[in-house]
């Protein structure tokens, strides 16, 4: 892009490993209440728009390397953040339906919404 070149990029965030459970309010191990079970189809949807979303971002970084302009560049972050946003929204909406319903039912209800409020605390 456009500018200065002579600093270096921030270093990016290391996220924690799928095996790992430091800073993971939701911790899917066998004692929790509803073992975590989603539908297949649905977890294959929601899979299938974060490899399309995977494939945009290594647009926006291509377009980055090309030194396209800003603005254009810009646009496709938008897009590529309406994308995740949409996806949250979805596993929201499932996690609501399905895991705080199934929670409700076992009577487990407040531990459930106390993990959804924690992990919207660290969303929004």
């Amino acid at each position: 892009m456009h500018g200065d070149r002579s600093s270096s990029p921030p270093e990016p965030a290391t996220l924690p490993s799928a095996n790992s459970r430091a800073g993971h309010p939701h911790h899917h191990e066998p004692d929790h209440p509803h073992g975590h079970i989603h539908d297949p189809e649905s977890q294959k949807r929601i899979l299938n728009r974060l490899s399309r979303i995977e494939g945009h971002i290594r647009g926006i970084k291509a377009m980055v390397e090309e030194n396209r302009p800003c603005p254009e560049v810009l646009i496709q972050v938008a897009a590529v953040r309406g994308a995740l946003d949409k996806v949250a929204r979805t596993i929201l909406d499932e996690h609501l339906t399905q895991c705080v319903a199934r929670a409700a039912n076992a009577g487990n209800i407040e531990i459930e919404l106390a993990e959804l409020k924690a992990a919207l605390d660290q969303f929004f």
